[in-house]
């Protein structure tokens, strides 16, 4: 599968999620109990159940008043709501993503909300249709592994950062070797994961695209059958920054 099918294949499948506003295309073990039902029960039903991520990146990205979000691959626009309600009404969340049918529902979901410091924009999270330097903080739930080019997407986030900007993302990675004919049957599994980053793959791709201050939490671990698998899967919450004197 070549660059731009795997595109297509992650777009048919989010828009077919969008539209059935309540089949996950990952399994319950990725999507299961990520947020506290304080946060969720005043959003619309369809955010939640469009909820198709790994982790819960607003609670662990520390946002601050004022501050500007941008989501990669918003879906349903869960994290963006959320987000807006941290940074209040003197900040700004915005949303990205490539499939039209995830875009309608998030709109949707947005005027049910009430929530207006909110912006959903498409395109591709590879070419960030926002300008150098205009966000704080750069979060994305179980999206990057989705990607055919993380190290474009790894610099695009740095580029829209501003200077000091903190990138704070959830995402499937792959703790130590797995035989691959494995690897493909459990990310099948996972459902969620078309390319899932080596922890130490990861760690070097952000800090070539200029990142530092790179940790990385696990926050669930995947139980899989198979021994060679064991103990590799895991979500994790990725967190870096952008050097304060760094250009765009």
């Amino acid at each position: 599968m070549n660059n731009e099918e795997l595109r297509e294949a992650v777009r048919e499948k989010y828009a077919k999620a969008a539209l059935s506003a309540k089949d996950s295309c990952c399994s319950d073990p990725i999507t299961a109990n990520l947020y506290d039902a304080s946060e969720t029960n005043s959003l619309p039903r369809e955010a939640v159940q469009v909820s198709l991520g790994c982790g819960n990146p607003t609670a662990l990205a520390e946002l601050r008043p004022g501050e500007t979000v941008l989501d990669l691959g918003s879906g349903g626009g869960i994290d963006v709501l959320l987000s807006a309600r941290r940074v209040g009404p003197t900040g700004k969340a915005y949303g990205l993503d490539m499939t039209d049918e995830m875009l309608a529902l998030a709109r949707s979901n947005q005027a049910k909300s009430g929530v207006t410091n909110v912006e959903f924009l498409k395109g591709h999270i590879e070419a960030i249709p926002l300008p150098d330097a205009s966000v704080d903080v750069i979060i994305s739930n179980c999206v990057i592994n989705l990607s055919a080019d993380k190290d474009k997407v790894l610099r695009e986030a740095f580029r829209v950062l501003r200077p000091g900007g903190r990138f704070a993302v959830s995402d499937v990675i792959v703790r130590g070797h797995v035989p691959e004919d494995i690897r493909r049957n459990v990310e099948l599994w996972i459902g969620c994961v078309a390319g899932a980053l080596q922890e130490s793959e990861y760690r070097a791709k952000l800090a070539s695209a200029g990142f530092q201050g790179i940790t990385v939490q696990v926050t669930r671990n995947y139980d899989v059958d198979e021994p060679a698998a064991r103990d590799k899967f895991v979500s994790a919450f990725i967190r870096a920054s952008k050097p304060a004197q760094a250009g765009p």
